[in-house]
């Protein structure tokens, strides 16, 4: 099992901004759920404490093999998703390990 953890710092300044783009970012990517057959689990949330310090936007998925992974980064969906959370981030950190 690999688990792919991505968190983001969004680009906004202003926390209404924040909030609207962090919003958009969790819906866009929890729709993938249902979309992608390769994702064993996927969790998606806003920051919830510390803002000034945590990123915004973290994304938790689970898929059963590395190719499993490698089929959800090339899906459809995903590629038609990447450029909408682009435009709203500054920074983005992933990590993928085994479980």
């Amino acid at each position: 099992m690999i688990r792919h953890v991505v968190a983001w710092k969004l680009a906004a300044t202003d926390p209404e901004q924040r909030a609207e783009d962090a919003g958009t970012i969790v819906r866009l990517l929890s729709g993938l759920r249902d979309t992608v057959p390769s994702i064993s689990a996927l969790t998606v949330g806003k920051n919830m404490a510390y803002f000034e310090s945590n990123w915004d936007v973290v994304l938790v998925a689970d898929y059963e093999t590395l190719a499993d992974l490698d089929a959800y980064q090339t899906h459809p969906a995903h590629l038609e998703v990447v450029p909408q959370i682009k435009a709203r981030v500054a920074q983005r950190a992933a990590v993928d390990f085994e479980l």
